[in-house]
């Protein structure tokens, strides 16, 4: 299933992405949340689907997406988990994966606009591959990790790099603005990306090709990621794992480094996971 939310911001509903048309669910869930996953409820839904779907009203095109998973308790996120983007950044390979956090307000939806915070000026952008979990998870081993996963999507990890690298502290100020974890179009579950570590990956600016890569360059994949962020904390259902991106980042640049500036346009994909758009806009 490709799941989805629609509306407005705040008052998205739940929906499927079936042969190209939105189906709203509401009457089978409220929302894709901790209590969604956690309780069957991507079984309950396809159940649902199969007996009530076909009568379930649509949702008309051109309506906004949002995120396509509720708030979750956490966004965690992995940095320099590719080879060449630990290279052009001039840093060593990680002997363990790197963790950071993403403050759960900085997500958007998929084509919502991305705002340079106030003081920012060094806006950068990183297509990743989203995890989100399925079930609650504590030190699993990396063998129980597939079964705690309820699907992927893609995710732009938004940096504002002044505050990330020149403000002090840890990377999480230059991560978690409003705007700064646009994720979707979509949600697909698990089934339906039978190879998490085979998928093509790109981003460009302006129409301009700055990241081409595949997940298969990850230095720490998908399980092994899974199973090391729970001996650590405890992942909730709807919980975030994003998963590093690959070379191309505008800090990397040469001979100079390039930023997003007010009216520039960012689009980015992942194979079986859609596309995604967003403006930059200068914060008011």
């Amino acid at each position: 299933m490709k799941l989805v939310r629609a509306g407005a911001p705040g008052g998205e509903r739940p929906a499927v992405l079936v042969n190209g048309a939105l189906v709203d669910v509401s009457a089978c869930t409220p929302e894709y949340d901790e209590a969604f996953f956690g309780g069957g409820g991507l079984d309950a839904l396809a159940a649902w689907l199969r007996d009530r779907g076909r009568d379930a009203p649509r949702i008309p095109d051109g309506t906004r997406l949002g995120p396509p998973i509720a708030r979750p308790s956490k966004i965690v996120c992995i940095g320099l988990n590719f080879r060449d983007h630990a290279a052009e950044s001039g840093m060593a390979l990680p002997a363990e994966p790197v963790l950071f956090f993403k403050s759960t307000t900085a997500l958007a939806g998929p084509n919502d606009p991305v705002w340079i915070p106030r003081g920012g000026t060094k806006l950068d952008w990183e297509v990743e591959l989203a995890v989100i979990i399925g079930r609650r998870a504590s030190y699993i081993a990396r063998e129980e990790a597939d079964a705690c996963i309820a699907g992927y999507a893609l995710h732009n990890d938004y940096s504002e790099r002044t505050f990330q690298l020149e403000r002090g502290g840890q990377w999480v100020k230059g991560k978690s603005a409003d705007s700064f974890a646009p994720i979707g179009p979509f949600l697909a579950t698990r089934d339906e990306v039978p190879d998490p570590q085979a998928l093509g990956m790109w981003l460009t600016v302006n129409g301009t090709m700055r990241q081409q890569s595949t997940t298969a360059n990850m230095i720490f994949d998908v399980p092994t990621l899974v199973s090391y962020v729970s001996q650590f904390m405890t992942l909730l259902p709807g919980d975030v794992i994003s998963t590093g991106t690959p070379a191309g980042v505008g800090l990397g640049l040469r001979p100079a480094p390039v930023y997003l500036q007010p009216g520039d346009e960012v689009e980015l994909g992942i194979d079986g996971l859609g596309r995604a758009r967003q403006k930059v806009m200068a914060h008011p």
